[in-house]
């Protein structure tokens, strides 16, 4: 039987899309593997055009397969980013079923799920969005800053697309791919927490539950006894 207050379907409509997303973002390690964290063996040189050799470099081929992942992400049907944004939705109803009337432990776990689940959805708004819609129209930028400026100056005026290449944009990809799975790792942690400090606190409870109605038993029997004797 689970522990009083662990709502086990809401606790489902959580894990089942987390769970989904998850799939989603393993799916998608392949592509972001060697364009984050490995170099690939250098590629021996070929010779261009003039006869000159030249050094392709090796994560080219990598850059290209995450981008022709992606346009062809961008360009499925409708369909697919409709039941994204059920399974979504699916998600918020079951962190709305368990913070309707909250304890203390849904405020702290079921809480601190929907601030990390949030995260994960403005992570996939603000940049997975925004990036397949750049990668699929090729937009990038690659412009050279002018000299005294920096990034953080171009972020405020909101115009960095103009100086972010397209290997950057595709590392920010993959990077938010890999910080939504974190993300989501962690709602799944919290929720596991949430189970078992429940559990201990129900075994608890009916441990003191079993030594109190053994203290009435041996006390009722005491009083039996001792009216018995004073009958004799």
């Amino acid at each position: 039987m689970p522990p009083k207050g662990t709502a086990p379907f809401a606790t489902f409509l959580i894990i089942g899309p987390v769970c989904f997303f998850l799939g989603v973002l393993f799916a998608l390690f392949p592509y972001d593997y060697h364009v984050l964290w490995t170099t690939p063996s250098a590629t021996p040189p070929t010779l261009s055009l003039n006869g000159d050799p030249t050094h392709a470099d090796p994560r080219m081929t990598y850059f290209a397969l995450q981008e022709n992942h992606l346009k062809f992400l961008h360009a499925s049907p409708p369909l697919i980013s409709r039941i994204l944004h059920i399974v979504i939705g699916t998600g918020l109803l079951g962190f709305m079923l368990k913070l309707y009337k909250p304890s203390e432990a849904n405020m702290l776990f079921d809480g601190a799920s929907l601030v990390l689940y949030m995260c994960g959805i403005t992570v996939y708004i603000a940049n997975i969005v925004k990036g397949l819609r750049t990668v699929t129209a090729g937009a990038y930028g690659g412009n050279a800053l002018p000299a005294g400026e920096t990034m953080h100056e171009k972020i405020v005026e909101g115009n960095e697309g103009e100086f972010i290449g397209r290997e950057d944009s595709l590392r920010v990809l993959a990077a938010s791919n890999t910080i939504c799975a974190l993300v989501l790792v962690g709602v799944l942690v919290l929720q596991a927490g949430q189970w078992y400090a429940q559990r201990k606190e129900t075994e608890e409870m009916e441990q003191m539950d079993k030594v109190r109605d053994e203290k009435r038993a041996t006390a009722k029997a005491q009083g039996s006894s001792g009216g018995s004797k004073k009958k004799q």
